[in-house]
């Protein structure tokens, strides 16, 4: 799960990483593609972006509603970073070789995008098909909806991979050799996956999709319930939509079966590099070739998302669970505070749209490294008001309504707001810095991309699996896990800023 996050990176190294990460040639089209045409093709990333929001926000509490104990909630969570993992660079390699006449990318995005459809309908359907199949009623256990649910959840973690990386990858082949070309199109990519967060996280937040769509409404699926299938049926229509958009915008060149690009008359044009070595074993031996500098820019990397990562999982649940004191399974406080949650998430991408505008100037001003560290201090900062906060309403009386004083709910809020500064770093700086100092030991991007993406998904593996029991054992909230994140945020931006030397990155930026 490349989070990897919330968010796919929006550097010019991604691009290149989705293009190389099967081992091919850049090759350059014999047709200049449009802007115009470029913003079409990269529409995708809205559709895929808007369910991800609704993923993010919504399911950790609705896997509650059906059942499952909070301290197991996490695991649910396991197939994003094992199929970011595996996933992604299968899906790169099979797309660079894949000689269908509908093209190389597109196969794999409306495959991808009918797999993302498939998994939300199992999810939003769940609690029926669950009743249908002899689930019980009246707030117990609902197995066979949990086991429809994980189908569904865990195929739409291999959708997202399998539709985001192709887009990726045919953009970088529109544009060819024409790195400001490239930049443009990873803009406009950037710019639909904000457009997908903000409308996603929205739309989680709305309370009233059950009187939009009444049918929702079923006596297996209560109002809860029915607003996350309407919000994911409207994720279906504008997925279906954007796809549409991006395969019949883009003019892919066919492979051949000898592994080269085809001319229109369909003979082969450019061979490609075809000899490749398996992904997996190659990040693993390339790590003995690694540098103290590359070495400090992994663990900062990993120690960053042990950061995130318990926020990622429960940042809705807390709202829910921890501001607005409510029970998954009882009352209406729980679901108030998790729509509130998807507001601040929502505030949240409007600011990590901002801080990315900006963050170029400020990583030229005080350095990468530096800039870095400062973010994830920012981030430590913000988890341990979170705790203080939780700790404070644990032990406050609210009023007769239940609800917690305004000032808790906007401070919160804040909380959400700010920490989209940190994650818009957290997206951008490890990408850039790691394409910089893996350049001069001739690593590709792909794979240098690869050895990044195993500092990012081991840490979520492993608070995927020990995050909820350690709730458990501390109590059954999320204190203790966020706990864990704000202290490696704190030790991460330590490292960052004492470990990686700002005259350093400042002059392999002026070198490039």
């Amino acid at each position: 799960m490349t989070v990897p996050g919330r968010h796919r990176p929006s550097t010019t190294a991604m691009a290149a990483a989705a293009a190389e990460a099967g081992g091919r040639e850049a090759v350059a089209l014999p047709h200049k593609v449009s802007r115009r045409q470029l913003l079409r093709v990269a529409s995708v990333a809205c559709g895929v972006q808007f369910g991800w929001a609704l993923q993010l926000s919504l399911l950790t509490p609705y896997v509650q509603e059906l059942g499952i104990p909070h301290q197991w909630a996490s695991l649910v969570w396991l197939c994003g970073p094992l199929s970011g993992l595996i996933v992604q660079p299968f899906v790169g390699h099979m797309s660079d070789r894949c000689a269908s006449p509908f093209g190389r990318r597109r196969p794999y995005i409306v495959g991808g995008a009918a797999a993302i459809s498939t998994a939300v309908l199992l999810v939003g359907f769940s609690a029926d098909i669950g009743s249908a199949l002899g689930d019980p009623g009246g707030g117990e256990t609902r197995y066979r909806a949990i086991a429809v649910y994980l189908l569904g959840f865990w195929l739409l973690d291999v959708g997202n991979n399998t539709t985001q990386g192709p887009c990726r990858a045919l953009l970088a082949d529109l544009t060819g050799k024409d790195h400001r070309r490239t930049r443009v199109a990873n803009a406009y990519f950037s710019l639909f996956m904000a457009l997908g967060n903000i409308l996603g996280y929205a739309t989680g937040s709305f309370s009233r999709w059950f009187s939009i769509f009444p049918f929702s409404v079923t006596s297996a699926c209560g109002i809860n319930c029915a607003n996350l299938k309407s919000a994911f049926l409207l994720d279906v229509v504008i997925l279906a939509i954007t796809t549409c958009i991006t395969v019949l915008s883009a003019k892919e060149t066919p492979l051949s079966s000898a592994g080269g690009l085809m001319d229109s008359a369909g003979e082969t044009q450019v061979q490609l590099n075809t000899e490749h070595e398996a992904f997996l074993w190659e990040l693993i031996g390339s790590c003995r070739y690694l540098t103290l500098p590359i070495w400090m820019v992994l663990i900062v990397t990993a120690l960053t998302w042990i950061g995130w990562f318990p926020f990622i999982l429960f940042d809705t649940d807390w709202m829910g669970r921890e501001i607005y004191k409510g029970d998954p399974n009882e009352g209406t406080n729980y679901q108030t505070g998790v729509r509130m949650g998807a507001s601040g998430l929502l505030l949240n991408s409007v600011v990590l749209g901002c801080t990315s505008v900006v963050l170029e100037k400020i990583c030229r001003k005080w350095g990468a490294g530096l800039t870095w560290g400062i973010a994830n201090i920012l981030m430590f900062l913000c988890f341990l008001a979170m705790l203080i906060i939780s700790s404070w309403a644990k032990n406050k009386e609210y009023p007769q309504n239940g609800l917690p004083p305004d000032g808790v709910v906007v401070a919160s809020l804040v909380i959400f707001t700010i920490l989209g500064a940190p994650l818009a770093v957290t997206y951008t700086i490890p990408y850039a810095m790691i394409s910089a100092r893996t350049e001069p030991l001739g690593f590709g991007q792909g794979l240098a991309m690869g050895i990044l993406n195993l500092a990012i998904v081991i840490p979520q593996v492993l608070i995927s699996v020990g995050s909820g029991p350690l709730d458990q054992l501390f109590g059954g909230g999320n204190s203790p896990a966020f706990a864990v994140g704000a202290l490696a945020a704190f030790v991460s931006g330590l490292v960052a800023i004492i470990g990686i030397p700002r005259s350093q990155i400042a002059g392999r930026r002026g070198q490039r």
